[in-house]
């Protein structure tokens, strides 16, 4: 199915019944002439004047020769310092002379913000003044930039300037003024054959609309500019967003985000907007085309009764999402093979703008937020794994609790991750199909057949494979019989529940506007078929793997890599295998095809689906894929294809490569193309490609294995990644207190508006010192994101907050990969107990006794509570993602069992004790604190205190039991605990 065009302008089925009339056009003044002439005199004077002035009395200000050495040799003179002084007064001209320029070139261009002459400041205001001056009288004088379109407000408030330019006529050459000109007789003809009712022209009397402007170079558009510009402060952009949410742009989508506008969109304004770009109705005839203008008229129109209307029935459905369906064919029959995976009200959502400036980071993981989602999630239990064998010796005894530091194309990929992750939304996917699951079987109903999911703009959408009924409640029928969907709001109301995954097939494919396709791999009748070159459908495979590897959203699953991705397998070695090629696929696929008929037949099922809700659910049934980059031969994709004829109904699905494009048995047929598309006609699909290439594919994996706790006898490293002075003189300038309650020292609180934020941003930079990628910060702070101008706002607070050491260098720094790094001088209470611990342990503790206990005891003083104790609810999200939550009970952990090591050496059990006591209230769950207080509680030779110590952990222990380690202790140092236990409770 190609693309959807958006309709043109003149094809609306709208009333026309009112036309915006013709601007107001301020009319040139006898003061605007002499500005001019005085601009003009002044340009003259400053660009011919001086040169010629300089050149007669102090001649050129380059000398005859070039002769350095000599010069030096020379007595300073008063002809020395001429001229010196000669030579500075030329360079300002010259400065002055570019500043002119720079400016002028803007002016005739059309660019909106012209661009900066270093160190001319001043010179380049005087400079674009003296130039708006001159131009004012021109046809596009005031559409030159911001700051000259409010030149004219200066000189007079009850004439405003507002010439309309709903598309810019860059420069004043006479063909573009010829078109000007003709455009606005034809708008001022239409207006003078059309008549408003007296209503709508009282209502839009200071009304005023604003075209969003195509991006220049990599610059885009945004509400906050436009409001900046037009309003006076950028703050004011959600008054222009209220106004214009939800209407009908006039390529037939809406505004539904703030941040989320596109080139051609007309905004209304506020009546006390300002500037050149404005058009302003009714009043005189704007200079724009018929067609623009006639869109604009067509868009005024929907702020009135329609759109009060639209709203009424909206309210009236009972805010159901109501999806309109353009005409398409009817999907085929499940038996032959075909679906139109046509996307949801394709009428009803909108294109994302795409972020401009993605700072160097993978694109292809920015633009994949399920896929990010679920590596990110795998990469973090894979830390927490071998921060947990490390701390409890599982693996060759101790090694310490620093996973390795990414660097290169990894830390970029471990950037775009964090960026890039929606974790919510695979938590929202996950619970919205098992909660359906768990309502269809709940009324005894079985699992539809689901071919595909759509995500669009929240809500989720199922296309099925055949009319299943009506869906349980919430769930709505869609855009006919085929679609069941869920919105948003409602699967926020979802809880988990105890059921198996109902669709861990599923799998991201690529997007088509802002609706993510989910293909359903293990429904679909027969293979998938995906042809293209080699290295682009490499990069289809490899996201496809990863996703299925690590998503959110399944329990079990086997997945098969035949002919590629067996450095994949250590993203998820329980769910990935690889195999060396397709006769040992098919081999293992013929066994497993035989095996699973026979478990339907005796389980009495039909299918997988039906299997899956019933009290078997959480052992059997899981689905395998098979993912096949190596094109077979004729005879093996015939065997291929008998193995897949009956595979959906057993949960057995096959993607499979082709160079060729022609593959004997392929039920649907995918290609990828060079640009990234993912094209499959007969499915109606055409979709920008999910991808993981080459490059990202290698990070990921890097990331993985570094992580891995079985990776080398090495482990994690035992060096903390920032050392800081211990000593007295190595006091910081600003000290954060992040182990427990959240405390600065050294810095002015911040007015309350921002302090939370900054106060988070400054947590954030001290957990990661080796630097944060501004997109990280922004992301963390702002997850559902956030324009450039606001986080650059945010790091020039920040850097004002933190200030400057005492040799001028800002504590906030960019390092040379644009990473945000802070100074030595801030410091934090977890570097200080991660150097303390270092030290003693490792460096001058390790000689002495009497260092070692005194470090350690300063370092257990440090030891408040957990980290960030009070963070307020809904911020401080981003910690789900770090593994200092994990690494900081046991960094206290290792500090109580080293300071009680201490203390028994000289058998003082009692100060064992309580430094054991002080870990556990930071580290409760640590079975090693418990046991070494055990055995503390026992040195001290009093049965009874030991029993009430056992007491109290078979009460802390609950249903789960003591663990077997513990269990033994107990059973060593107090034989009858478990009598004296239950006699005391």
């Amino acid at each position: 199915m190609p693309r959807r065009r958006s309709p043109s302008p003149s094809s609306s089925t709208a009333p026309r019944n009112r036309t915006p009339q013709p601007v107001r056009v301020r009319q040139r003044t006898f003061g605007d002439f002499v500005k001019a002439f005085l601009a003009f005199v002044a340009l003259a004077v400053l660009l011919v004047g001086v040169p010629a002035a300089l050149a007669m009395t102090a001649g050129w200000p380059f000398p005859e020769t070039f002769e350095p050495m000599e010069w030096l040799k020379q007595d300073i003179s008063v002809s020395t310092f001429l001229g010196i002084l000669t030579f500075v007064v030329w360079l300002a001209w010259a400065q002055f002379t570019a500043c002119v320029l720079v400016e002028m070139k803007a002016a005739l261009s059309g660019v909106g913000v012209p661009g900066r002459v270093p160190g001319a400041g001043p010179s380049q205001l005087l400079a674009r003044q003296l130039v708006a001056a001159l131009l004012l009288v021109g046809a596009t004088a005031a559409s030159f930039t911001p700051s000259l379109a409010q030149l004219g407000q200066t000189y007079d408030d009850n004439q405003r300037p507002t010439v309309a330019a709903a598309q810019q006529t860059p420069g004043l050459f006479a063909q573009q003024q010829e078109q000007a000109a003709s455009t606005a007789a034809a708008v001022a003809e239409q207006a003078s054959h059309t008549e408003a009712t007296p209503a709508a022209a009282t209502k839009q009397g200071d009304t005023k609309f604003y075209r969003i402007q195509p991006p220049e170079g990599r610059h885009h558009d945004s509400l906050w500019e436009i409001a900046e510009r037009h309003l006076g402060d950028g703050r004011r952009y959600k008054e222009i967003f209220e106004l214009n949410k939800d209407r009908v742009q006039p390529d037939g989508s809406r505004l539904s985000e703030a941040s989320l506008i596109r080139p051609g969109w007309i905004m209304e304004m506020p009546g006390d907007a300002r500037g050149g770009d404005l058009v302003e109705m009714p009043d005189d005839a704007p200079k724009v085309s018929p067609e623009v203008q006639q869109q604009i008229s067509d868009y005024a129109r929907t702020g009135d009764g329609d759109q009060a209307q639209g709203g009424d029935q909206a309210q009236g459905s009972g805010g159901a999402a109501h999806v309109d369906l353009p005409q398409q064919r009817p999907a085929p029959a499940p038996e032959t093979g075909h679906a139109d995976l046509r996307r949801p009200a394709p009428d009803q959502v909108a294109t994302p703008a795409q972020d401009p400036s993605s700072f160097g980071l993978p694109e292809a993981l920015l633009t994949a937020p399920l896929l990010a989602a679920g590596l990110l999630g795998a990469l973090g239990h894979r830390r927490r794994q071998a921060l947990w064998q490390s701390a409890f010796a599982g693996i060759g005894g101790r090694r310490g609790m620093e996973p390795p530091t990414p660097a290169g194309d990894a830390l970029d990929v471990q950037d775009a991750l964090l960026v890039g992750a929606d974790p919510e939304g695979v938590r929202l996917l996950d619970r919205s199909l098992r909660g359906l699951a768990a309502s269809l079987a709940a009324e005894s109903r079985p699992l539809p057949t689901v071919y595909a999911a759509w995500m669009s703009n929240g809500d989720l959408h199922l296309q099925l494979a055949q009319p299943s009924g009506k869906p349980p409640s919430p769930w709505q029928l869609g855009q006919d019989q085929t679609f069941w969907m869920l919105a948003r709001a409602d699967a926020e109301s979802y809880e988990d529940v105890d059921t198996a995954a109902p669709y861990p097939g599923l799998v991201s494919l690529g997007t088509m506007d802002d609706s993510r396709l989910l293909l359903n791999l293990e429904s679909v009748p027969g293979i998938v078929s995906l042809s293209g070159r080699e290295e682009d459908r490499a990069a289809v495979f490899a996201s496809v793997a990863a996703e299925l590897a690590t998503n959110g959203w399944s329990d079990r699953m086997t997945i098969t890599l035949v002919g590629f991705g067996e450095d994949l397998t250590a993203l998820a070695p329980s769910r990935l295998r690889h195999l060396d090629g397709i006769e040992a696929l098919i081999e293992t696929m013929e066994a497993e095809t035989r095996q699973r008929r026979g478990a339907l037949g005796a389980a009495g099922h039909d299918s997988v689906l039906t299997g899956r809700t019933g009290p078997a659910q959480h052992t059997r049934w899981a689905p395998h894929l098979v993912l096949l980059a190596a094109e077979p031969s004729p005879e093996d994709a015939t065997t291929l294809a008998e193995l897949a004829a009956d595979a959906s109904r057993l949960g057995i699905g096959y993607l499979v490569g082709t160079g060729s494009g022609d593959l004997p048995g392929a039920a649907w047929e995918m290609e990828i193309t060079g640009e990234g598309r993912l094209l499959a006609p007969l499915l109606g699909l055409e979709l920008d490609a999910q991808l993981l290439p080459a490059a990202q594919r290698r990070a990921v994996v890097e990331l993985f294995t570094d992580a891995d706790p079985e990776r080398s006898p090495d482990g994690p490293g035992t060096t903390p990644p920032f050392l800081v002075d211990i000593s007295e003189q190595g006091r910081p300038a600003v000290y954060a207190r992040l182990v427990g309650p959240y405390e600065i020292i050294g810095l002015e609180t911040p007015d309350g508006e921002r302090s939370a934020l900054l106060h988070e941003a400054l947590a954030l930079l001290l957990l990661h010192r080796e630097g944060v990628h501004p997109r990280v910060l922004s992301s963390a702070l702002w997850p559902r994101g956030v324009t450039d101008d606001v986080r650059q706002a945010l790091l020039d607070r920040l850097r004002d907050w933190l200030g400057t050491d005492p040799d001028g260098t800002p504590r906030l720094r960019t390092d040379d990969a644009g990473r945000l790094t802070l100074a030595k001088s801030v410091v934090s209470d977890l570097d200080v107990l991660r150097s303390l611990y270092h030290e003693a342990t490792q460096g001058k503790g390790v000689d002495s006794r009497a260092v070692r206990g005194r470090l350690l005891t300063d370092a257990l003083v440090l030891v408040r509570g957990p980290l960030l104790a009070d963070r307020p609810e809904g911020r401080y999200r981003w910690l789900t993602h770090e593994i200092v939550d994990a690494q900081l009970p046991l960094l206290v952990a290792d500090t109580g069992l080293a300071l009680a090591e201490f203390h028994m050496e000289k058998n003082r059990a009692e100060k064992a004790i309580e430094a054991l006591n002080a870990a556990l209230r930071t580290a409760p769950a640590d079975e090693r604190l418990w046991n070494e207080l055990l055995r503390a509680t026992h040195a001290l030779d009093d049965p009874q205190r030991l029993t009430a110590l056992a007491s109290d952990l078979v009460t802390r222990s609950g249903a789960r039991g003591l663990p077997p380690r513990t269990e033994a202790l107990l059973d060593e140092l107090l034989p009858t605990w478990r009598d004296a236990v239950a006699a005391a409770g």
